[in-house]
């Protein structure tokens, strides 16, 4: 995202226009027209920044951090020169955004379920509450955390961003650093050893089956026969090993790779609401935490 030069200019012009703004209203020479063009400017500014972050899916927690800074300046340069109106806007803009990065950064930050590879636990439409203070305090989504640094353990439920694509996934966290992972007929093995499934039910087009791993359990969703391939997996050093528990429609670490320790942002926690379509009602039915 801060590579992307576009979005850097609309940064710098963004910080201009409030930097004219502030400049006129010391002067007392800001009328209502000029008022107006550096608002539409400034917005059309932000717009594109925005536009900008999507695109290249960056994290919102940085821009968040940044419209702190720029509403605190506005805050201090009216304080300073003793400005009503600058101290007014300062302060009616700093304290709602600073709360809502605070909050989104190392609280909770809303994540949509985009596919069935969570399936029967996580379904599409599903909206979730990302626990970002799992694994640390950070401000990005990638990096180490500055503070309250914990690891990932067996069984959780998993936001990260993967190595091959900068984009949030939900997995299941299976393998840790040194783990070998065997996958054979439909079962993982951890380390040599089978992670306990129990028949639940089964349809014509699938089969879910309970799986425990130490203190945790789940749900998972198997597809066709038994047979299959024999795979294994070597997880390195500062590295975790993911699936979905919709084992056999999930693009996971069997595909493209294992998942670094700094890419975790937190953990899946609660769903608070399912909007399947855009044509369909929101719905309460699923709320509840995450198994």
């Amino acid at each position: 995202m801060f590579g992307d030069p576009i979005f850097l200019l609309s940064i710098f012009l963004v910080f201009c226009f409030i930097a004219v703004w502030i400049y006129q209203v010391l002067q007392n020479t800001l009328t209502d027209q000029s008022q107006q063009i550096l608002y539409i400017a400034g917005l059309s500014a932000s717009l594109i920044g925005i536009y900008r972050i999507f695109v290249n899916a960056g994290d919102l927690g940085s821009v968040l951090l940044i419209g702190s800074i720029m509403c605190l300046i506005i805050l201090l340069v009216g304080i300073f020169k003793k400005n009503s109106l600058l101290k007014a806007t300062g302060r009616g803009w700093f304290v709602p955004v600073f709360l809502i990065f605070i909050l989104r950064t190392f609280a909770y930050e809303p994540y949509q379920i985009p596919s069935g590879s969570m399936i029967p636990g996580l379904k599409v439409g599903d909206f979730i509450l990302v626990n970002k203070h799992s694994y640390g305090l950070k401000i990005n989504r990638i990096g180490n955390p500055f503070a309250l640094s914990a690891d990932p353990e067996y069984g959780d439920v998993v936001v990260f961003i993967p190595p091959h694509v900068n984009v949030p996934y939900i997995k299941r966290l299976i393998g840790k650093p040194g783990d070998t992972i065997g996958y054979l007929n439909k079962k993982i093995y951890v380390n040599g050893k089978a992670i306990e499934q129990e028949f639940i039910s089964s349809t014509e087009e699938s089969t879910l089956l309970k799986e425990t791993l130490g203190a945790s359990e789940r749900i998972i969703r198997i597809v066709g026969g038994s047979a299959s391939y024999p795979e294994e997996f070597v997880v390195p050093a500062n590295h975790y090993f993911v699936m979905g528990d919709n084992r056999d429609n999930s693009s996971d670490s069997r595909y493209w790779g294992f998942v670094p320790r700094e890419n975790f942002m937190g953990t899946g926690e609660l769903i608070w609401m399912t909007w399947e379509c855009w044509a369909c009602l929101p719905s309460f039915n699923r709320a509840g935490f995450i198994q």
